[in-house]
């Protein structure tokens, strides 16, 4: 399997600060921001990544991150040239995954507690379909909130919902296979951030 972390965007709601530098090189606690997710993708088994960054911002990454040789990854870069999503992330990374199977996270999230590893792996794991990670919420209207059909299945995601179907929202991290890359993209197009400190898997597709 291989990893993406979309580090795009404009972190326009850290102005100021997101002026001179991207939100993700933004330090907390003792690292740059970017590190968290970069260590979920590790915990996951992954050790090749692709780094996707807005054009200003992509060198900073690069002189971060380096290859990723000196702890034993490898590190490749791409540019998305207008913070459009996590569909378009996919299709930018579609060379550099290939045939692979890929876990997808975005560069501004913090993942958090007891079985997470062996819930990444077991994503990884999968011989066909996609998984997203999804975090049980009291407020579903303030979030991206997956739909399921009667017999549990996701059908759908839905922006921050006035009247929403569950309660259950999208995190920042997402597992899919090559056969249904297709299939998945358009359950992906609509959603936003939600940081989940205990991620409950949702099989999709």
């Amino acid at each position: 399997m291989k990893g993406i972390i979309l580090a795009g965007g404009k972190g326009s709601r850290l102005y100021p600060t997101t002026l001179a530098t991207s939100k993700q090189l933004m330090q907390v606690y003792n690292k740059p921001l970017i590190y968290y997710p970069l260590s979920v993708l590790m915990l996951a088994g992954i050790r090749e990544v692709l780094v996707i960054s807005a054009p200003d911002d992509l060198d900073r990454f690069t002189r971060l991150l380096g290859d990723g040789n000196r702890i034993g990854m490898s590190f490749s870069y791409a540019v998305q040239p207008e913070p459009e999503g996590i569909a378009q992330a996919f299709m930018i990374g579609c060379d550099f995954v290939g045939q692979d199977s890929c876990a997808l996270i975005l560069g501004d999230n913090i993942f958090y507690g007891m079985g997470l590893t062996p819930m990444l792996r077991a994503a990884g794991a999968r011989p066909e379909g996609c998984t997203i990670f999804a975090y049980l919420v009291k407020d579903p209207e303030r979030y991206g909130i997956v739909e399921f059909s009667p017999d549990g299945m996701p059908i759908g995601i839905e922006e921050k919902p006035a009247s929403p179907r569950s309660h259950w929202a999208v995190t920042g991290v997402n597992s899919e296979l090559p056969s249904w890359r297709s299939k998945c993209m358009p359950l992906l197009r609509r959603r936003t951030t939600a940081t989940a400190d205990k991620p409950t898997a949702c099989s999709a597709c």
